[in-house]
């Protein structure tokens, strides 16, 4: 007996194009939907992104405006200068400015990442009572509103004698920049596979030297991320300074602040320039160092 000559098929299959199957969308509509979404990607780097990349040439202008003049609009070269720049560095509170940012940054963030690692390297242990309590204690800092944060120091601070001191800023901007330390090195302690700790141990290795000499150097990507992100939100804070600094501690950002209100000058826009490429150095190491860590953990698997 010979089969039919639609067995085996579905119902209502016969003479629909494949590209409509199933609730398949056909071609055209399938490229148009990427289209789309592409179109929308690009909108959105473009809204996010154009704020800031404006500053850029407006840190150009050879006139003391805060807009585009026609001589800029016109490519006029005459309309763009360097003159901004030259003044920032001309200029003795902008260089002690400089100096202060980096001195309280760097220093805080030394003990920052040292904290923040011990506080990680805690909760990463299994043992640890109330894990959950402690780190939303240790964060608690990145998620409370900075103007509370910064009344709470200035009147702590200011009882210890520590107000309008470098002491204290360091302090403070350890504690903001200890989250970002915690957060990174528990993010590489739940990948570390500590089989390689109980062998050191099996081969008498220590507690100091099983961790100086295997644990630090996989979880330094995490460590390192941690740092870089702690030195950022300590150049770039402004309202704890504006409560617990004073004449001699003024930074970057408080500066920028005092010439936004006591004199409108670009030079705030230059300097910004330098604050955006300071951004994307340490995004692209953020993100190198992340590749790092992969690496590391694919290596010791």
């Amino acid at each position: 007996m010979k089969s039919a000559p639609n067995a085996g098929k579905n119902p209502g299959s016969e003479g629909v194009p494949p590209s409509t199957k199933a609730g398949t969308p056909s071609f055209p509509g399938r490229r148009l939907g990427r289209y789309g979404f592409n179109a929308f990607c690009v909108a959105g780097f473009v809204f996010l992104l154009a704020p800031i990349l404006v500053i850029v040439p407006l840190s150009f202008n050879a006139e003391p405006y805060f807009t585009f003049t026609e001589g800029m609009l016109r490519l006029d070269p005459e309309a763009w200068s360097l003159r901004w720049y030259e003044s920032i560095a001309e200029d003795e509170a902008w260089r002690r400015a400089l100096v202060n940012s980096l001195v309280i940054g760097i220093a805080s963030t030394i003990l920052a990442t040292t904290l923040g690692t011990l506080a990680a390297l805690g909760l990463a242990s299994p043992s640890m009572p109330g894990r959950g309590l402690v780190t939303a204690v240790l964060i608690s800092p990145m998620i409370t509103p900075i103007i509370i944060v910064a009344v709470g120091v200035f009147f702590f601070y200011s009882g210890l004698g520590l107000g309008q001191t470098h002491a204290g800023l360091i302090l403070a901007h350890a504690a903001l920049g200890a989250p970002f330390v915690v957060i990174t090195v528990t993010a590489t302690l739940a990948g570390f596979d500590r089989t390689v700790l109980r062998a050191a141990a099996s081969l008498g290795a220590g507690p100091m030297r099983r961790f100086f000499r295997i644990q630090l150097p996989l979880i330094s990507p995490g460590v390192f991320s941690g740092g870089l992100f702690a030195f950022a939100a300590s150049f770039d804070e402004v309202v704890v300074v504006l409560f617990l600094g004073g004449l001699e501690q003024r930074t970057i950002p408080r500066q920028m602040w005092a010439g936004i209100r006591e004199q409108i000058s670009p030079a705030i826009l230059a300097l910004a320039v330098f604050l955006i490429a300071f951004a994307v150095v340490v995004l692209l190491t953020v993100e190198w160092l992340r590749n790092r860590s992969a690496s590391a953990q694919r290596s010791v698997h």
